[in-house]
C-alpha cells in the first residue's frame, strides 16, 4: 500500500495562519451581529469578516498585525511549531548570526570587513532562578573575552532579565557589575538592552547605579515610553550613552504611546535632544524618516558624523547599512545568536511590520 508523507508546513505558513486566525477573531468580535428568527445571533460569517480587513486603514492593519506578532512571541505552541520546522534554517541564517558563539564571531568578522561594527546578543528570555542567571553571566563573560580577541571594537548587548532581575534586583545588578568589570579588563564595552516595563524601571536603576564607575556603558531607551523624557533629564551627574529605539513590547496605554505617528514624532524630538545633550548617542532605527531626521539634525547642530552612530538589526536593510558607511557614518549591527531566536524575531517583526514581508520573501526565495 502506498502511504503518502505529509510534509511540515513552512514556518512562514504557520505564522501567517496564526496571524490570520487571530485577526479574524478580532474583526468578527467588532462586527455587528445578525438577528435570527429564533432569537439567536451570531457574528457575520468569517469570509465576510476577512474581506473587511484589507479595506481597513493601513495604520490600523499594521497595528493589528503588530499586536498579533507580540502575542505570538509569547505563544509557546507556535514557537514549538516554528523552531522545530526543518525549513526554519533559512530564517535563522538571514536574521540570526548563528546558534553558536563561533558562528556569531564569523558573522561579526564579515561585517567588520565591510566597515560595520557589531554588538553581540546572546538570545534568551527571562530566567526564573539565580542559577540560570549565573550561567548566563558566565556566558556573557566568555563573549567579552572572545570579542576582545577576535573582533576588537565590538560590544556586547545584555538583557538584565537574563541576569536575574525578575528574581532579585540586587543579584542582577551584581551580575551586571561582573560583566562591566570583565569588559573593563578586556577593553570591551557593554550595552544594556531595555525590555518590557515590568522590568524596565529596575533595569534603568541598575544601569544608573553602575554608571559613575563605568561611564562608557550604553543603555537602550524606548521613545514610545511616556516616562522617557523625564528619565533622560534625571541623569544630572553623569550623562549616559544611549541607544534610542522606538520600542518593541506590548505595553499599556498609560505607560506607552501607541500611535505610530506619535511614536515617530517622539523619536525625532528625542533625537535632537540626545544630539545636543548626550555623549556619542546611537540611533537604533530602520525608518527612513527617522534616519533622515538624524542626518539633518546632526548637520544643523554641527555634530560630526563620527560622534554618533546608527544601529540596525542583522539581516535587515543590508544595502542601507552599507550606503550609510559609504557616506561616512558609523554603523553598528545588533547581531543576535543562540538557539532561542523565536521570541526575538517575532518582536522585531512587530516593531516594523515591513520586516514580516522581508521575512516571508527570504523564506519563499530561499
Amino acid at each position: 500500500m502506498h502511504v503518502s508523507h505529509v510534509k511540515d508546513p513552512p514556518p512562514h505558513c504557520v505564522i501567517c495562519n496564526y496571524i490570520l486566525e487571530s485577526l479574524e477573531m478580532q474583526i468578527t468580535s467588532r462586527l455587528p451581529t445578525k438577528t435570527k428568527t429564533n432569537a439567536e445571533s451570531r457574528p457575520l460569517d468569517p469570509p465576510h469578516s476577512m474581506r473587511t480587513f484589507p479595506f481597513a486603514p493601513l495604520d490600523v492593519r499594521f497595528h493589528m498585525i503588530s499586536r498579533m506578532l507580540l502575542k505570538a512571541a509569547d505563544n509557546k505552541k507556535l514557537e514549538q511549531a516554528v523552531t522545530t520546522n526543518k525549513l526554519s534554517s533559512a530564517l535563522v541564517h538571514r536574521y540570526v548570526g548563528g546558534t553558536t558563539l563561533e558562528q556569531a564571531l564569523d558573522a561579526a568578522k564579515r561585517l567588520q570587513s565591510e566597515g560595520i561594527d557589531v554588538s553581540l546578543d546572546l538570545l534568551g528570555e527571562q530566567v526564573d532562578n539565580l542559577e540560570d542567571a549565573s550561567v548566563a553571566t558566565k556566558e556573557y563573560v566568555e563573549v567579552l573575552h572572545a570579542i576582545a580577541e577576535h573582533v576588537p571594537g565590538a560590544t556586547v548587548s545584555v538583557k538584565l532579565s537574563q541576569l536575574g532581575i525578575g528574581v532579585s534586583t540586587d543579584a542582577a545588578t551584581e551580575n551586571l557589575a561582573t560583566l562591566l568589570n570583565a569588559g573593563k579588563e578586556t577593553n570591551s564595552l557593554v550595552e544594556v538592552d531595555m525590555e518590557h516595563s515590568s522590568v524596565g524601571r529596575d533595569t534603568l536603576q541598575a544601569f544608573r547605579e553602575k554608571l559613575p564607575e563605568f561611564p562608557n556603558t550604553r543603555v537602550a531607551i524606548q521613545a514610545a515610553m511616556r516616562s522617557t523624557s523625564l528619565d533622560l533629564k534625571s541623569f544630572s551627574d553623569v550623562k549616559p550613552r544611549i541607544r534610542l529605539v522606538k520600542g518593541a513590547y506590548a505595553e499599556a496605554i498609560d505607560t506607552c504611546v501607541c500611535d505610530k505617528d506619535e511614536v515617530t514624532a517622539q523619536y525625532c524630538h528625542l533625537t535632537e535632544w540626545a544630539l545636543q545633550n548626550l555623549p556619542d548617542p546611537a540611533f537604533g532605527t530602520h525608518d527612513d524618516a527617522c534616519i533622515e531626521h538624524v542626518k539633518t539634525a546632526a548637520a544643523r547642530l554641527g555634530v560630526s558624523k563620527r560622534n554618533f552612530e546608527f544601529q540596525m538589526l542583522y539581516g535587515v536593510r543590508r544595502d542601507l547599512q552599507k550606503s550609510l558607511v559609504a557616506e561616512g557614518y558609523r554603523v553598528r549591527v545588533y547581531l543576535p545568536y543562540g538557539t532561542q531566536w523565536y521570541p526575538y524575531l517575532m518582536r522585531r517583526m512587530a516593531e516594523r511590520p515591513a520586516n514580516l514581508l522581508l521575512f516571508l520573501r527570504s523564506l519563499i526565495s530561499g
